[in-house]
């Protein structure tokens, strides 16, 4: 039995598109359930809800690559609970009371800052729940395009660091990526 994936094809005498129906680079290897890919191969085209499960399936997988759909569906996840995340807390906040403070004489505003400690901590936790899965989905990405996945340590280099990662995160798919992949079953 020879290790080269062998395509599928359509009725039409085609092979099939990679995932997401626009064909990538190489050949696709073969679909699982549901015809989504294996976890270690990229997924392109993606779904936003499909991400989601996706993202948590690879939770503290460094290897192999992510595609731009899975990153930024992510990235838009990431935003919603975020957002979701700041209004519980700005609920909380009401509940326990505000501290009110005068910044100027004759001007009393309100600040975000409660005067119990617990308000913070739904924040707290998703953020550490999260920490893991979304830098090993930073390092697949930039594997994606090509890049080591030690470029996210870039990320500790104040503005121009993450501002250089974020940029990374846009360029296309790159050929050379494929180096990263471990299909399991391999040698």
């Amino acid at each position: 039995m020879s290790d080269q994936y062998q395509p599928q094809h359509h009725g039409d005498g085609q092979p099939n598109a990679q995932f997401g129906g626009t064909q990538q680079y190489g050949q696709p290897p073969a679909t699982g359930a549901h015809g989504e890919p294996p976890l270690w191969a990229p997924w392109y085209g993606i779904s936003f809800p499909k991400a989601f499960a996706r993202f948590f399936k690879k939770y503290a997988i460094f290897s192999g690559r992510a595609s731009r759909s899975e990153y930024w569906w992510w990235y838009l996840w990431a935003a919603i609970i975020g957002f979701v995340l700041s209004i519980v807390t700005g609920i909380l906040i009401g509940a326990t009371g505000t501290t009110t403070t005068t910044s100027t004489p004759g001007y009393t505003g309100f600040s975000t800052m409660s005067t119990n400690p617990v308000v913070g901590v739904p924040f707290w936790i998703v953020g550490l729940v999260l920490l893991i899965p979304t830098l090993a989905l930073i390092v697949r990405r930039l594997h994606d395009g090509g890049f080591s996945g030690l470029f996210a340590l870039l990320l500790l280099v104040p503005f121009l660091g993450p501002l250089a990662v974020f940029v990374m995160m846009f360029l296309p798919s790159n050929p050379e990526g494929a180096r990263f992949d471990r299909p399991t079953g391999s040698k």
